[in-house]
């Protein structure tokens, strides 16, 4: 399998995947081990993204990445609605490892405002929405700026998730392709 897992310090970020806890849409873990994978390309434009922020005195927060197809169906069977989760059986970027779920933090670890919290599955999380605070465009446009100018293309209905431009051109992966899954 060609996943790399994401660890600081080796990559100046913070770790917090959200479906390791409850503290997620479904208000119950989804994963049993709160490990970050990225495939190969994904991690070399993540890298440059770090490199990105830090020239701002920012740092990357990571609220989810490789997701195995498994848990994309237990949201997908939660929220069945493809505006905010896809369809499984299309495959998600994020279950190809070509995916990540994010946000800046400030120097103290402080995340930065961005109008909605992650997974906010209204039309306030989209880029475009004017609804949200100077503040959070503001942040919104910054973190739009970091993650494209490192090789990532975004997903206009939520402000937190990034993807490999040619996302679908990786396999699938489930669960079971990690020696130690996630579930």
């Amino acid at each position: 399998m060609s996943l790399l897992e994401i660890t600081p310090p080796e990559y100046d970020i913070e770790i917090a995947l959200a479906y390791a806890t409850p503290d997620n849409v479904t208000g119950a873990p989804i994963y049993r081990h709160a490990r970050c994978y990225l495939h190969p390309d994904a991690a070399a434009c993540l890298a440059r993204a770090i490199e990105l922020a830090a020239a701002l005195g920012l740092r990357i927060k990571i609220f989810d990445a490789y997701r195995p197809t498994e848990a994309q169906w237990v949201l997908w069977n939660k929220f069945p609605n493809p505006e905010f989760v896809a369809d499984p059986r299309r495959g998600s970027p994020h279950s190809r490892g070509a995916a990540v779920d994010l946000t800046l933090v400030d120097a103290s670890g402080r995340e930065l405002e961005m109008g909605t919290k992650f997974d906010d599955f209204t039309p306030r999380a989209h880029h475009a929405n004017l609804e949200v605070s100077v503040e959070a465009q503001r942040n919104r446009a910054i973190l739009l700026g970091v993650m494209t100018a490192a090789g990532w293309d975004f997903y206009r209905n939520e402000w937190w998730h990034y993807q490999l431009f040619n996302a679908r051109q990786y396999p699938l992966y489930s669960d079971s392709a990690l020696k130690a899954g996630l579930m």
